[in-house]
């Protein structure tokens, strides 16, 4: 403690929804968030593939579907 160090934490940005979610949705509108383009959509048996994806950049943010049973 005698060096005075800390420890702060951000979660998801540390945004306000409120605020920055229409924010984003102009950007898209505009074509200038291709938040299409980002994701992909994986059905859970598919999941290595998704990790894959994940780790080569192919997709940035893999979304997997789990099918209701």
């Amino acid at each position: 403690m005698a060096e005075g160090k800390a420890l702060i934490g951000v979660i998801e940005g540390d945004t306000v929804p409120q605020m920055i979610l229409p924010e984003l949705v102009n950007y898209h509108k505009k074509g200038l968030l291709p938040f299409d383009r980002l994701v992909g959509i994986y059905d859970f048996e598919d999941i290595d593939q998704a990790f894959e994806d994940s780790k080569t950049g192919k997709t940035i943010k893999p979304i997997l579907r789990i099918a209701n049973a």
